[in-house]
């Protein structure tokens, strides 16, 4: 049986994120994250399952995607900027601490939370998310990594991506999806909503600013690059674009670091297993 899900407007550091909540209010805070290009439903079968499990769970759509708030800056989007919206999340659900959890984009925001606001965190677990100084060190340094990563060059530029990548109904990004997802992944009724939500106004434009601020405004070190709260990296080894390279290094910089690599997955794995995704995350959460 599905959870009834409750859609509402959270206002966190300057700006009003859409959220979308299910589970007992009272029950230990979940913040689910997502990436690049996606939205709050890739996580529809957690959102079900932990709330089934007593969770409360909340899954926002994270700044300038979606119907959330679109600053027009490239500094709006920095890693402390990001980091911040969640804090006052887990603020605003009145609670000391959250779990977090995040796929692509949202697991380099996860793991900025686990360096800078390690407090606020009772566990992490990211799905193909490399640290960011991992990300940062080897996408200069590996040559693999840059190959692999070439696409975040091109989003450098400023409209000619937003162009290039809404011409035809989004052609370009959908097609790409699927062509690297496990066959079936990304049905067209599901890509019909991912369009839906990037058509929203001004929405790709702010996406693609998380790339241009991680390299154009980037945030202070933090003083340690390490994680100290308990961590689970889960790497799907077909990921085209955030290669395995960059897992182990990443697990290395934790004190208490899992990591599981999934020889058929993908970069999409949230969504290509959601079964094996749930059982991962209820042995982490101790559930």
């Amino acid at each position: 049986m599905s959870e009834t899900l409750y859609h509402t407007t959270v206002c966190t550091n300057g700006v009003n994120l859409h959220v979308v909540q299910a589970g007992p209010r009272d029950g230990k805070l979940v913040i689910l994250l997502h990436g690049f290009p996606e939205y709050w439903g890739i996580w529809r079968s957690q959102i079900d399952f932990l709330a089934q499990q007593g969770y409360c769970v909340w899954a926002p759509d994270q700044r300038g995607y979606a119907t959330s708030d679109k600053p027009h800056a490239i500094a709006d989007y920095t890693l402390d900027e990001l980091a911040r919206d969640i804090v006052g999340l887990i603020d605003a659900a009145g609670r000391d601490k959250a779990v977090v959890i995040a796929h692509d984009w949202g697991g380099l925001v996860a793991w900025w939370l686990g360096m800078k606001h390690a407090s606020r965190l009772e566990r992490l677990a990211m799905f193909n998310a490399p640290h960011p100084k991992v990300f940062l060190d080897q996408f200069k340094n590996n040559p693999n990594v840059k190959q692999a990563a070439d696409y975040v060059n091109f989003f450098q530029w400023r409209w000619l991506p937003e162009i290039v990548l809404s011409l035809f109904n989004y052609y370009m990004p959908s097609k790409t999806m699927q062509d690297a997802a496990l066959l079936g992944t990304f049905t067209d009724d599901v890509l019909a909503e991912y369009k839906r939500q990037w058509k929203q106004q001004g929405a790709f434009h702010a996406m693609l600013n998380w790339y241009r601020a991680l390299f154009k405004t980037p945030s202070p070190n933090p003083a340690s690059f390490r994680v100290s709260v308990p961590t689970l990296l889960v790497w799907g080894e077909r990921d085209q674009w955030m290669i395995t390279d960059m897992a182990k290094p990443s697990i290395d910089l934790c004190d208490q670091g899992q990591l599981q690599i999934w020889e058929n997955g993908t970069h999409w794995i949230v969504q290509e297993t959601p079964e094996l995704v749930n059982k991962a995350l209820a042995k982490f959460l101790g559930k």
